[in-house]
């Protein structure tokens, strides 16, 4: 059980359960749980499903590079969920297997570069100087920069939130589920 116990199914609201449900028979989600997390605060849930929806679209980079740094940012998260599903239908096996293997060569330059800069983030936000920034402009527009900067930061949050979580865990919930908590402020 994780460590706050999720909002039961049964307890959504039915905006937040057509949320889920949706999601999962969608494919956008591998489990549920996370989600049941998230319903906690309905807006939070309302915000991350759009952004997740709209992932990949009307942005500068290609949503291939920006579901390899889901994926990856993963990995480093140690996000199980997220470290299981897939989202661009391009995304292999291999490609996963890619993002921990040193040299990453079955990798474009972009994709290469996205994920040493999220590499770099999460382990030594002080290597990204000067010189890593012209590599980087090698290969992306500043303006492409910058949008996987804030989608590197977002996704890299998200997943080690999770992972604090203890999403799949096997201990009673520290905060255990109150149907008073769902929405509540405290002042």
């Amino acid at each position: 059980m994780p460590r706050i116990q999720p909002v039961p199914m049964t307890e959504l609201s039915p905006e937040s359960r057509a949320i889920i449900e949706g999601g999962v028979a969608d494919g956008l989600y591998s489990t549920p749980i996370p989600l049941q997390l998230f319903a906690y605060s309905s807006d939070r849930l309302r915000r991350l499903h759009q952004a997740r929806v709209e992932r990949g679209t009307g942005g500068l980079l290609p949503a291939r590079i920006l579901e390899l740094v889901r994926i990856r940012s993963a990995q480093l998260g140690e996000c199980q969920p997220c470290m299981q599903s897939r989202k661009h239908d391009s995304i292999t096996d291999q490609d996963v297997a890619c993002l921990l293997a040193p040299g990453r060569e079955a990798l474009t330059d972009q994709e290469r570069m996205a994920i040493e800069f999220l590499d770099l983030l999460s382990a030594d936000h002080h290597a990204l100087d000067d010189e890593f920034y012209r590599r980087l402009g090698e290969v992306f527009s500043a303006a492409q920069i910058i949008e996987l900067g804030f989608s590197c930061a977002e996704t890299m949050g998200v997943h080690r939130f999770l992972h604090t979580l203890d999403v799949f865990g096997a201990a009673a919930p520290a905060i255990p589920y109150a149907k008073s908590e769902v929405d509540a402020e405290r002042g």
